[in-house]
């Protein structure tokens, strides 16, 4: 049967494939369309077998929300150019409508979103028609009395947030600035409530070694005496000593500008060598419990600064009171493109002379 240009347009039009390979499918099937889509598509298979080694980490989260309910779903691809595309947005808002009416609350890991949703073949058509590698990486839902969802920078970022206690205009107004502020300041946790007692210790033990890695950051007078020791015990050189002499009267934050590494990591010694005495010192105590809590108020989203505070004080528990007292922040998620991900290195260079078989 004789294939036309009309028909490998038609072929063209549903798959999305390349102009030839739809005309090879018609001849190999003699101009049975239903077969030909069939070719294409296990044609299509078999390339996204040759791309599952490749890196898929760009992409775009989206949303899809029914009642009180919501979802956000991350799915990527190989390139941004592709997360751009039409084709690829419309995909993804269809796996967030499935998401949403699964039964399922929340999965990750590729291979387990494509079961959970029973998408393998969609996979297999969507990488036939855009020619890349594409994960579907994982989905979350959450529900209260006001879901609100939020897409930034194009869908970089996806949120959701979830309180109960108020369902009027007015919350839902409060709720959507919220979700703008976990965007924007990357919360961990709602409330330092939320914080296990096992990760609060290691907090804290992060903060106090760090400290004492970082002597000249401590207190003065603690400062001062590491430095006594590590004249007196020869630690520091001459020029070393002369240098602190010297600039001594100035702001002690900027001695290391001053001093050579060897004294720097002589101090950062000293100061592990008098660990026990350093961190009975009540003073010490107190500049990483301060520390502490300037990490938490980062962290703990009550805690934080409003971003749209009028004074630039206004914590968002404050905040929230102001709208309604009753109301309480329940649930958020936060997805970021290819967070935690390799990233694909690229030389446009080496690609275009790759493209000329050069």
């Amino acid at each position: 049967m004789a294939i036309s240009a009309k028909m490998v347009k038609e072929l063209r039009e549903i798959t999305g494939a390349g102009m030839m390979d739809c005309k090879k499918a018609l001849e190999t099937t003699d101009g049975d369309m239903d077969a030909a889509i069939d070719v294409l598509k296990k044609s299509g298979a078999a390339k996204a077998e040759k791309k599952a080694s490749r890196i898929a980490a760009e992409g775009i989260t989206r949303v899809a929300s029914e009642g009180n309910t919501a979802v956000v779903v991350e799915v990527n691809s190989e390139t941004d150019f592709v997360a751009k595309n039409e084709l690829f947005q419309n995909f993804v808002q269809g796996v967030a409508d499935k998401a949403l009416a699964s039964s399922v609350e929340a999965a990750g890991d590729g291979e387990d979103v494509v079961s959970i949703l029973d998408m393998k073949a969609d996979i297999e058509d969507i990488t036939l028609k855009i020619g890349e590698k594409i994960s579907l990486r994982r989905f979350q839902k959450i529900s209260g009395d006001v879901v609100v969802s939020y897409l930034h920078n194009g869908g970089k970022i996806g949120v959701l947030v979830a309180a109960n206690g108020a369902t009027d205009e007015a919350a839902v107004a409060a709720m959507k600035n919220i979700a703008m502020q976990i965007a924007a300041m990357n919360p961990e946790y709602i409330k330092s409530s939320d914080i296990s007692a096992e990760e609060l210790a290691k907090n804290r033990e992060i903060t106090l070694e760090a400290a004492l890695n970082d002597p000249y950051s401590l207190p003065r007078p603690i400062l001062q005496g590491l430095i006594n020791k590590a004249v007196a015990d020869k630690i520091w050189s001459d020029a070393d000593i002369a240098a602190f002499e010297e600039h001594k009267s100035g702001n002690w934050n900027y001695l290391p500008n001053f001093l050579s590494d060897a004294a720097k990591a002589g101090l950062v010694e000293v100061a592990m060598a008098d660990r026990e005495s350093i961190t009975s010192n009540k003073i010490f105590l107190g500049l990483v419990d301060g520390r502490i809590n300037k990490h938490l108020k980062e962290i703990c989203l009550m805690d934080q600064v409003y971003v749209q505070a009028e004074d630039g004080k206004q914590t968002v528990a404050a905040y929230l009171k102001s709208v309604n007292s009753a109301l309480v922040v329940d649930k958020m998620v936060r997805f970021v493109v290819g967070e935690g991900m390799q990233k694909r290195e690229e030389n446009f260079a080496e690609e275009v002379a790759k493209q000329m078989g050069k």
